[in-house]
């Protein structure tokens, strides 16, 4: 298992193995597409799922006609991480009820590369269980790499599994991409200010492109991972100015998947 604590900086952690496969997911394609919405989209997604994402930042995306994606993880429901508590069942349920897509993040929130193909598969058939438990019937359609940190082999095996993966690697969601890594970009106050927000929401308008976001606390004085309530605001007033609709994972991919790539 990787040393550092849940909410830590893993970048400073892994060995040189593991940065090199997870640079070589990032530019091999295994799942390649062309995305292609017929209109600008924005997706805002929650790691983790700190209490205040599921209560503060859920209604905050209701209250502008949105619905986010969030990606939990079982073994760390309800429970006291270092910067946030986690959301309890109850709270997991009323995002289902509101709307909102649950998206897995593995059971244990385990260090990809360190698993092979079993162990991936393992890890996603005992959090579909614990989260089925809690919304009956629910399907999993997105997935995404706890730490930000993938593979090649990890890519294969979870496209037999989920629709999508999600990375943190930044960038605008449109033409060739992988749909087992797709690009999305920090909502967290000290990685990018209202005016940055601006000119991607410009970007993704200008090119019909598929904008996504991951954070993880919306709170103020907020965690290095996650933003205040002025920050989301702020991100949510510019979709809507701009007329760009706010979804989730899976239906932005509804919305954008056209036809395989050459």
């Amino acid at each position: 298992m990787l040393a550092v604590p849940l909410d830590g900086d893993v970048a400073r952690a892994v060995n040189w193995r593991a940065r090199l496969t997870h640079r070589l997911a990032r530019h091999l394609r295994t799942s390649p597409v062309t995305l292609a919405p017929a209109t600008p989209l924005v997706s805002f997604t929650f790691d983790d799922v700190p209490v205040c994402a599921a209560t503060e930042g859920a209604r905050m995306l209701v209250d502008y006609g949105g619905r986010g994606t969030f990606y939990i993880s079982g073994s760390l429901i309800g429970t006291q991480a270092r910067h946030w508590r986690v959301a309890s069942e109850e709270h997991i349920l009323a995002l289902h009820e509101a709307g909102h897509e649950i998206g897995s993040h593995t059971y244990s929130h385990v260090f990809l590369p360190n698993l092979d193909s079993k162990g991936i598969v393992a890890e996603s058939q005992r959090n579909g269980s614990c989260l089925r438990a809690i919304v009956p019937g629910l399907t999993l359609e997105s997935f995404a790499f706890p730490y930000g940190f993938g593979s090649l082999p990890a890519k294969r095996t979870l496209a037999a599994i989920y629709r999508t993966s999600r990375g943190i690697v930044p960038g605008l969601n449109v033409g060739r991409a992988d749909l087992q890594l797709l690009q999305a970009n920090p909502l967290m106050d000290g990685r990018v200010d209202a005016a940055g927000i601006a000119r991607m929401m410009d970007e993704a308008l200008a090119k019909n492109g598929w904008l996504v976001f991951y954070g993880h606390d919306v709170v103020e004085n907020p965690s290095p991972y996650g933003c205040s309530p002025a920050l989301l605001e702020a991100a949510l007033r510019a979709a809507s100015d701009r007329g760009i609709p706010c979804v989730s994972v899976a239906e932005g991919l509804r919305r954008s998947l056209r036809r395989p790539a050459a």
